[in-house]
């Protein structure tokens, strides 16, 4: 097949995702794409918030794909650098993701295999489902921050910051140990204000996601019955158990996404979102990047079919 011009994939790879997995996954992806006559080009990242620049100002076609190679950061800033291109796109960004990072929670969701090979077969038979993202304000972001995997509040954001010292262990490991970490601290959880679909909640709370897709820190399910493409995010959030053992029985459960079964446990459905702490802070993330480590208010709403992904 002769190359064309048009239907360009460009893909944006982070060479030091995966602890050097992604820059190993080059020549594989470099090799697929020209037994196939593809038209690509690889752009390499050069540092944190490289590729969420890179892509904003890529000449992007509306059928071109842009493909984050990487992890769930890479894709995060491919994300923001979709929705905010100058100029804006007419049509929902194409976006393919090579799960080829450290952390592949959100690619979990959709199916897409973590072997760049297998990957690369989704990528190039162009099915495309719309994709819904979330937006979220506060802390670190008053103007905004796109997200297409989920937000963390409390727990499981202190987990990722203390996984996220532990360079040379494994994804799911290093979560798991900085869940242990975190549990045997049993530091006091903010009371926060939760507005959401004509309902508000005030309480202590221990644990709150906000979930377009499924699954957090490898093996953590936040939102288990979360959907990409029906215009809203799942909430899920934990009034703080009164023991260390009773927390620990709360988290075993996240692996299972039973985590509704526990008391204290409250979930929902909804479009947009207000969190308030009138007491306390939140620690708070986003597909993984910071938004605060002790924020007093957060505004989340959905974007329904902001993105088009290619999968299966």
């Amino acid at each position: 097949m002769a190359v064309s011009d048009k239907n360009k994939q460009w893909i944006i790879l982070n060479p030091v995702a995966g602890k050097g997995k992604a820059l190993k996954a080059f020549p594989k992806i470099e090799k697929f794409l020209k037994k196939h006559s593809r038209n690509f080009e690889i752009v390499f990242t050069r540092g944190p918030g490289d590729a969420l620049e890179l892509v904003q100002n890529l000449p992007i076609a509306e059928e071109d794909m842009t493909v984050a190679a990487g992890g769930d950061g890479t894709c995060n800033e491919v994300v923001n650098g979709l929705l905010t291109h100058k100029p804006p796109l007419n049509k929902p960004p194409l976006l393919g993701l090579l799960p080829v990072g450290r952390g592949n929670d959100f690619s979990s969701t959709p199916g897409i295999p973590e072997d760049p090979e297998k990957a690369l077969e989704i990528l190039i038979q162009r099915k495309t489902r719309p994709l819904d993202a979330g937006f979220l304000k506060g802390g670190f972001f008053p103007e905004g921050r796109y997200f297409v995997n989920g937000v963390g509040i409390g727990f499981d954001t202190k987990v990722g910051f203390e996984a996220a010292k532990m360079k040379r262990i494994q994804s799911g490991f290093a979560y798991a140990l900085g869940a242990f970490l975190t549990v045997m601290r049993y530091e006091a959880s903010p009371e926060l204000r939760i507005r959401y679909g004509g309902r508000e909640e005030t309480l202590p709370t221990a644990i709150v996601s906000i979930m377009n897709g499924r699954r957090m820190g490898g093996s953590f399910f936040m939102g288990p019955n979360a959907l990409l493409d029906d215009g809203e995010l799942d909430i899920c959030f934990i009034r703080r158990p009164p023991t260390r053992l009773k927390l620990i029985n709360v988290v075993l459960h996240y692996t299972k996404g039973t985590q509704a079964e526990c008391e204290g446990t409250y979930t929902g459905r909804a479009s947009a979102f207000h969190l308030k702490a009138l007491k306390g802070g939140m620690a708070v993330h986003c597909d993984g990047e910071t938004v605060c480590y002790d924020g007093k208010e957060l505004e989340i709403n959905c974007v329904p079919g902001a993105l088009r992904l290619a999968g299966v």
